[in-house]
């Protein structure tokens, strides 16, 4: 049985009991929504538009903290591998797609481990996380980027040295395909195991670490394999260096919206063709 359209990522779950290590995925809501604004009716006690109850404030710090270290570990290999070679590009994909999967762990049921702007917008519009949300997730993730971004550069960059940026080693227009094309499958594969009964939850963070795993060393020499947005934009706010940056944020973005739209397509249902198309054609037009 399908979870129900108010759900979201749970490799991470953003509801407090429905975590993926237990395998369960079909628990009752528990954010700031749950409790009717948790008590926050205060006027100006808000984020983004969002009650500001504790467990929200708390869901955005675990996303915070998932998102920075996703970030200083993944640019953090690339520039010890750029200055002494040891890491090699396979280590490279495999500190990203283990971060990912550690943090899917440690903060899934807290935040959703999102850490990733392009995964919540991809929920959004599947209906699986509420959009007043998403402005709040994807702010606290650009600025962990670019926090962890300043950070390496501190580290082990010097003042003029920039911290790594994804730029195209071919055209643009096939690095933007290439984006495009890996965001969906991650989308496509994130919707399955944090979203979908049917699959086994507690393999959420093997399933997502390792397809960022797959997508990095077959696209890491073409794209860059970002795959997320603010993984481009923290390093090139830092390092003020901008060339083709709308690949790395466009990519994405409309990869994750198709992928979580097309995850929904062989979802499965008890309804019949018929009942879907009516309830397609009878939803008012806003």
């Amino acid at each position: 049985m399908a979870r129900r359209e108010d759900d979201s990522y749970t490799n991470g779950s953003v509801f407090e009991e429905a975590s993926v290590e237990e395998g369960r995925k079909d628990k009752s809501e528990a954010y700031a929504d749950d409790v009717g604004g948790q008590q926050s009716g205060e006027a100006g006690d808000a984020l983004c538009g969002v009650p500001a109850s504790v467990a929200f404030i708390q869901q955005l710090i675990a996303e915070f903290l998932a998102t920075f270290f996703l970030i200083f570990a993944g640019c953090g290999v690339i520039t010890v591998n750029e200055k002494n070679g040891m890491a090699t590009f396979p280590g490279v994909a495999v500190v990203w797609g283990m971060t990912v999967m550690a943090m899917i762990y440690a903060v899934g049921h807290v935040s959703g481990a999102h850490i990733n702007p392009a995964v919540s917008v991809g929920f959004a519009i599947s209906g699986r996380f509420p959009w007043k949300k998403v402005p709040a997730y994807m702010v606290v993730q650009t600025v962990a980027a670019t926090a962890a971004s300043l950070m390496l550069r501190l580290m082990f960059g010097g003042r003029h040295e920039a911290a790594p940026v994804t730029v195209p080693a071919g055209s643009n227009m096939q690095s933007l395909v290439l984006e495009f094309i890996i965001t969906f499958y991650l989308m496509f594969v994130i919707m399955a195991v944090a979203t979908d009964d049917r699959a086994v939850g507690q393999m959420a963070g093997l399933a997502v670490g390792g397809t960022i795993m797959l997508n990095a060393l077959f696209a890491g020499p073409v794209s860059g394999a970002s795959m997320n947005p603010v993984r481009s934009i923290g390093p090139a706010l830092v390092g003020s260096k901008y060339k083709a940056l709308w690949v790395y944020i466009f990519g994405p973005f409309a990869g994750a919206a198709a992928g979580a739209w097309a995850y929904n397509l062989v979802r499965r249902t008890d309804r019949t063709l018929g009942e879907i198309t009516k309830s397609a054609t009878s939803r008012p037009v806003n």
